[in-house]
């Protein structure tokens, strides 16, 4: 961004405009098991500078196909307007080709989309996760600017930094889906104790090959879980 023309505006992909000047709070958390993925992200909807909560029901996991989700930390807005358009695009190329997109195909497109809007941004980080027809689980991470990596495990939002050291300690590739759901909300009890930003509760999906399993869980019941 050009400084001398816009002299008051702050450089949107600078980390500390991302979680101090412009992204609002939040936890997102998604886990590579051996028998699937799990994706997860608390409740809190606060923005930078404020310290009102907006709301305590806000949803940043997101079920796009039978056999893909998401789960995103940014602008309510901005983050459901991209999850619809991925999963018109998902329906599109399953009525055409007759059979599902693949994780790496949306996360793929989903960066194409955040690319073309890269000076005008969707400000939503993004973690797109599934299995595949393989029987293969991938997790991909994507910021605003639309680039994208694979990882067994990520975190995004403002409680990453508390979260990712959990999953670190945690983490083996031999996790099964109910072990890596545990080690999730493990990290996401550590995150909404001590991020002011992140709270009230969480929400989770699971993908395996037997399907998706959507559910709400309240911030005593992560602590019961994670033990």
């Amino acid at each position: 961004m050009n400084r001398d023309l816009f002299p008051d505006q702050r450089d949107i992909y600078q980390p500390e405009a991302q979680h101090g000047g412009y992204l609002p709070g939040a936890t997102a958390i998604g886990v590579v098991c051996k028998d699937g993925v799990v994706l997860a992200a608390e409740k809190r909807v606060s923005y930078p500078g404020s310290t009102l909560v907006l709301s305590k029901l806000g949803k940043k996991v997101f079920k796009i196909t039978d056999n893909i989700g998401a789960a995103c930390a940014g602008f309510m807005a901005d983050m459901d307007s991209l999850i619809r358009t991925i999963e018109a695009h998902s329906r599109l190329y399953n009525l055409e080709s007759r059979k599902p997109m693949s994780v790496r195909a949306a996360a793929k497109l989903m960066s194409n989309i955040l690319f073309g809007r890269r000076f005008a941004p969707l400000l939503t980080e993004t973690l797109v996760a599934g299995m595949d027809s393989d029987g293969i689980p991938s997790l991909f991470v994507l910021d605003p600017a639309g680039s994208v990596l694979d990882d067994k495990f990520a975190c995004a939002g403002t409680g990453a930094s508390i979260a990712i050291g959990v999953l670190e300690s945690g983490y083996r590739d031999d996790l099964s889906a109910e072990e890596g759901k545990k080690l999730v909300l493990s990290a996401m009890k550590s995150a909404i104790a001590r991020d002011a930003a992140s709270g009230d509760g969480c929400d989770l999906l699971v993908i395996t090959k037997d399907g998706t399993e959507e559910t709400f869980m309240q911030v005593s019941q992560i602590e019961q879980m994670s033990q």
